[in-house]
């Protein structure tokens, strides 16, 4: 490849930031469509969100011309078994989202994914050797914070934001270090679940509780939009993961909760107590904390000599 065509430094990073944008303003506003579909089975619907992203992400790979990879993935014990985690992972994020947003739960969702930004710098320093500046430990230190007051109000801890939070965050790990590039990586995801998803959903089907037939047509077209709306915002986040520094990453994803917390307040008018505005300043300090460490950090790093 010669120097024209070569992606330099700063396109790659403007790329990555544009998929990883797209991805998270798509996940803003997701719950719409999880209010959509509340009165199905959170298990049914990622079942089926499943199966449906996989023609889609099995199309990209032929458009793509990587069907050599997953062949490849399939036959290394490695790749498969780092597939099968993040598959893993992703299914435990995906069902508690879906479920906390058909109870009436979607601000919880939305501190959930506002403290995976700061656990995902927490993992980026101590599994990547990423260095945290003061400002970014008392970010962390907020957040940590923040759960031990609502920890201490609720009587319990807040496990769907906890559960969201980690999930995601290791998610993003391990999908960086899987050696396949983002889409093959999804496919393989869907791939290795989608075996169970098929056999459970064709067993609900079965014995007639299931949501995908008769002349129910409104939720059999819920149920076909869940391939989409599951698999266009995955693959433009994994293409943003591999183009960009984990800590980056842990900076933009704020933006999904945000959205998600302004739908929660305002439109689904779910309660916001005092104790829940304390936390939430908390969490908001700790992200503008981080994220004015990162221009600070950016604005005096030196400028390399010209060669």
């Amino acid at each position: 490849m010669d120097a024209e065509t070569t992606p330099q430094p700063g396109q790659t990073a403007r790329t990555g930031f544009f998929h990883a944008l797209c991805a998270y303003v798509f996940w803003g506003f997701l719950p719409f469509y999880m209010k959509a579909v509340a009165h199905i089975p959170a298990i049914e619907v990622v079942a089926h969100r499943i199966i449906w992203s996989l023609p889609i992400a099995g199309a990209l790979l032929l458009w793509l011309g990587r069907t050599a990879d997953i062949r490849r993935a399939l036959r290394t014990p490695r790749m498969l078994m780092m597939g099968l985690l993040t598959a893993a992972l992703i299914s435990v994020n995906w069902c508690v989202y879906v479920w906390a947003i058909s109870v009436d739960r979607t601000l919880e969702t939305a501190l959930g994914y506002y403290i995976n930004p700061l656990v995902a710098v927490l993992l980026g320093a101590l599994l990547l050797g990423e260095r945290l500046k003061p400002a970014q430990m008392a970010a962390v230190a907020l957040a940590a914070s923040a759960v031990a007051l609502l920890t201490f109000e609720n009587g319990g801890l807040p496990w769907v934001s906890m559960v969201l939070a980690l999930s995601f965050a290791f998610y993003a790990f391990f999908k960086k270090t899987l050696p396949i590039g983002p889409a093959q990586g999804f496919f393989l995801e869907v791939l290795i679940l989608g075996i169970p998803s098929l056999a459970y959903v064709a067993w609900l089907q079965s014995t007639g509780v299931g949501h995908f037939g008769g002349t129910n047509w409104y939720d059999i077209g819920l149920l076909l939009c869940s391939g989409p709306v599951t698999a266009i915002p995955l693959i433009l986040y994994a293409n943003g993961a591999k183009l960009l520094r984990l800590s980056t990453l842990g900076v933009m994803q704020y933006i999904a909760p945000t959205l998600i917390f302004l739908v929660a307040v305002f439109v689904f008018r779910e309660p916001f107590t005092t104790e829940t505005a304390v936390a939430f300043a908390m969490i908001w300090a700790g992200l503008a904390l981080y994220t004015w460490s990162m221009f600070a950090d950016a604005r005096y790093r030196p400028v390399p000599p010209a060669e």
